[in-house]
Order: structure tokens, then sequence, then C-alpha cells
């Protein structure tokens, strides 16, 4: 495995299959890991594509399998990167690090992509009411 990040938040390693290892650590490991698993399976149930698709999922490691969306951008047009975040938006999700770190570039189709979801929001659905049923 090739590792692409070592920090005090997260240790994410590449496989040689392609698929992306992420462990959880640090403050509140747990909770981020929560989120970004949650997150994962609410952009998956919305079908957007330029998000990693959650494969795999280890709870009592802290760890989880996701597939590859490219490689980290190095320099993008702050107005493209804002429509990327906005564009996340539209699928119920607000990214909450909308940082050029988290953008990848997946040239199979040439798409830009989001990673990283362990901050993220899910945002009210305006198509329910308050009470969860719909208006």
């Amino acid at each position: 495995m090739h590792q692409v990040k070592d920090t005090l938040r997260a240790t994410v390693r590449i496989g040689y299959d392609g698929r992306v290892h992420k462990t959880f650590r640090g403050p509140k490991a747990e909770e981020r890991y929560a989120t970004e698993v949650r997150v994962l399976r609410h952009l998956e149930a919305r079908h957007c594509p330029f998000v990693p698709t959650l494969l795999e999922e280890y709870p009592d490691q802290l760890r989880i399998v996701t597939t590859n969306c490219g490689q980290r951008v190095e320099h993008l047009d702050p107005e493209r990167m804002r429509e990327l975040y906005k564009e996340l938006e539209l699928y119920g999700v607000r990214h909450d690090d909308a940082e050029m770190r988290n953008v990848t570039y997946r040239s199979s189709d040439g798409r830009f992509c989001l990673i990283d979801f362990e901050f993220a929001t899910i945002l009210p659905d305006p198509d329910k009411s308050a009470d969860g049923f719909l208006s």
C-alpha cells in the first residue's frame, strides 16, 4: 500500500488495487468516522457521481475502504471550486471543509471530485416538513 496522508486526524493509504483505506484517529475520531460513513451512504443513495463509494467499514478499527476518486488537485480556479462544493449541496450535503485539499481529478471521465466528509453536514430535505413527512 502507498501512504498518501498521515496526520493527527487520519492515515490514508491507497492499496495496490486502487482502493482507498482511511483510518481515523485523534480527537473525536469515533464521531468523525460515523459522520463520514453516514454522509457517504447518503450520497450513494442520492447517486452522487463525484464522490467516493463506501466499499467496506470497520467501526471497531475506525477504518473505511472506498473507491478512488483520482489524484489530488494542486490548482483550480476559485470560482470552479465554489461551483463544485455548491453542486454537492444539490445532493443534500454541505462539505464544511471546502478546501483545495479535498478536491481530486478523476482522469477516467475528466471529472473533478470531492473527498473527506468527516466534517460534512447532511442538509434538511426541503421537501419534508419538520416532522419528517412530505409537505
